[in-house]
């Protein structure tokens, strides 16, 4: 069993929704990566995020776009994100890992290179911003080599479309809370909560909300709703400018741990 669906079983028994943070890999300190994965997880995260930094990030705002370009001036690439995947499995072997990025560095890499060489550094999926899923086959390969494909709905998503997302969709549902860039609102939840209910009653897979999503606050009352909650540009901001990974690991910890207990206090 894919470590995502067995994660989110054991959280569905518990009714307690995921916590799934999102970085950039290779920032602020690339030495620093897989010890503030680990510092994630002993604050309570359930799944990781991984972005792969991209110089085109089209659909993150400023502080994600910078976190990418300073992983990429520390010439971060695909070979290093899967090495820190390997060296955290070392270590973790149960908290799922997917990476979050484009589809540029994919093709580049060959996308069947790309599938075999992360399933066999512990990947368990991936979530490809820009590739739709009109262009579904294009993953195919990833699909094949054993990564679930993530996939993205959103407010503005037609019917049509939606149909096929909840059809081909694994692993989770990542709905995109507002239309717009990542970092960029702060959500209502009141407007997310019926679109929420509707795609988890209709969908065969567990349903992630993210964007606008920026504190402990924030978190709880998403968590009331949706099966898991995403935060990103909030924690890359709170770890931009560590000097050290003591520092860095330290940030991760003391930003997560209150969106954790923010999460645990949504449900009865």
């Amino acid at each position: 069993m894919n470590r995502i669906v067995r994660r989110f079983a054991e959280l569905g028994s518990k009714q307690r929704s995921a916590l799934i943070p999102y970085i950039t890999a290779g920032d602020p300190l690339p030495e620093a990566t897989v010890d503030v994965m680990h510092a994630l997880v002993a604050a309570g995260a359930d799944l990781i995020e991984l972005g792969m930094p991209f110089s085109d990030p089209m659909a993150d705002g400023p502080v994600i776009q910078h976190a990418d370009e300073r992983a990429l001036r520390n010439k971060v690439g695909i070979a290093d994100i899967f090495g820190w995947v390997r060296e955290f499995r070392e270590h973790d072997k149960i908290t799922p890992i997917v990476l979050m990025g484009y589809l540029n560095p994919v093709v580049i890499h060959g996308s069947e290179r790309f599938g075999c060489e992360a399933v066999a550094a512990g990947v368990d999926g991936v979530l490809i911003v820009d590739c739709p899923i009109e262009e579904d086959a294009t993953l195919q390969p990833l699909r094949d080599a054993g990564l679930a494909r993530i996939l993205l709905v959103a407010p503005t998503t037609s019917e049509a479309r939606l149909a096929r997302a909840i059809e081909a969709a694994e692993g989770y549902l990542y709905y995109v809370a507002f239309a717009g860039i990542t970092g960029a609102a702060k959500l209502s939840t009141a407007s997310i909560a019926p679109c929420v209910a509707e795609l988890r009653r209709r969908a065969s897979v567990p349903v992630a909300v993210g964007f606008g999503i920026k504190d402990a606050d924030g978190a709880k009352s998403v968590a009331a709703c949706a099966d898991g909650v995403v935060i990103g540009s909030a924690l890359v901001a709170a770890l931009a400018g560590s000097g050290t990974c003591e520092d860095v690991c330290r940030r991760a910890h003391e930003f997560l741990e209150p969106v954790r207990a923010g999460i645990a206090a949504s449900k009865p």
